[in-house]
């Protein structure tokens, strides 16, 4: 096994303890790391490479100081050791300066408590965009269990594994392998063809695409490059702009967030309601709305 050991680039405020009890709670993400005292250890393709990361606490969170190991089976080059530090850091929202959004937050008397509560917690985001896409796709007028199935079997089936210390770890493959995997077939594997059709369009799209345009381009076009994907609706698309990407500029009222808000500002609001309450947060609109359901 090939390893290679670092530091990784933090801005504070940042709590990594509850980066692990976020995942550990985190559907989309059972079963996929192992969590222990203070590390977290997944898998993860990058550049092709199926790679396994540690990620360490150190320092506090005034101060943090979070180390990262990367295995591998094969050499890891220079820039995949970059893109993989970078995967890392994007994953768990490592560079989000929190610092303006508190400060937005704590002149909100209602939401304020939110912040003390979980002060340092950055937003942790699907380990790939496409994987949050493809997940959008089976959760589509599907049960939880069974969209966590389907992408079990996906997993097994097209993705790789990296056994550490006695423990197998499982990727989610790349969006160029599913791509190259006919809809017929993808179908035999999760058992329904309209989401085999969905998620075969979706790998297409994000095998060709570069993420920097995702990450960073116009948002309106992002979101028109998403929704030009079959099967990737309003609500979808919406999901990868903040969970998978971290455009945190727009939020989307559904159910789950008009009920976090109604019970964090002590009384029923409407759509519009919670629209007006967001929009103090500008930019910060979506760690505002991730900080509701999680608080």
């Amino acid at each position: 096994m090939y390893t290679l050991t670092g530091q990784l680039v933090v801005t504070a405020p940042f709590d990594f303890q509850k980066s692990l009890d976020f995942v550990s709670e985190f559907a989309p993400m059972m079963g996929e790391q192992m969590i222990g005292v203070g590390t977290l250890t997944r898998a993860v393709y990058v550049n092709g490479q199926l790679i396994a990361f540690r990620v360490e606490a150190g320092g506090t969170v005034a101060f943090p100081t979070p180390t990262y190991t990367l295995f591998a089976e094969q050499p890891i080059t220079p820039e995949t050791r970059v893109a993989a530090i970078d995967r890392i850091g994007f994953f768990l929202s490592l560079t989000d300066d929190l610092r303006p959004f508190y400060a937005i937050g704590e002149s909100d008397p209602d939401f304020a408590p939110a912040i003390t509560q979980l002060y340092g917690h950055h937003q942790v985001k699907f380990i790939t965009p496409f994987e949050n896409a493809a997940w959008a796709i089976l959760t589509q007028r599907n049960p939880m269990s069974m969209a966590a199935s389907m992408k079990a079997a996906i997993i097994e089936k097209c993705g790789g594994t990296l056994t550490l210390d006695g423990v197998v770890y499982a990727a989610f493959p790349m969006a160029a392998r599913l791509a190259e995997i006919a809809p017929d077939e993808l179908a035999e594997i999760i058992h329904h063809q309209r989401k085999a059709e969905y998620l075969h369009a979706a790998a297409q799209a994000f095998a060709t695409v570069d993420e920097a345009f995702l990450r960073t381009g116009d948002r309106e076009a992002v979101e028109a490059w998403l929704r030009a994907i079959k099967g990737i609706g309003a609500w979808s698309a919406s999901f990868v702009l903040i969970r998978g990407l971290g455009r945190t500029e727009q939020i989307s009222t559904e159910k789950r967030l008009l009920e976090a808000a109604s019970a964090r500002y002590q009384r029923k609001l409407s759509e519009a309601d919670v629209g007006r309450l967001a929009e103090p947060y500008g930019a910060w609109k979506g760690y505002w709305a991730y900080y509701l359901r999680n608080s």
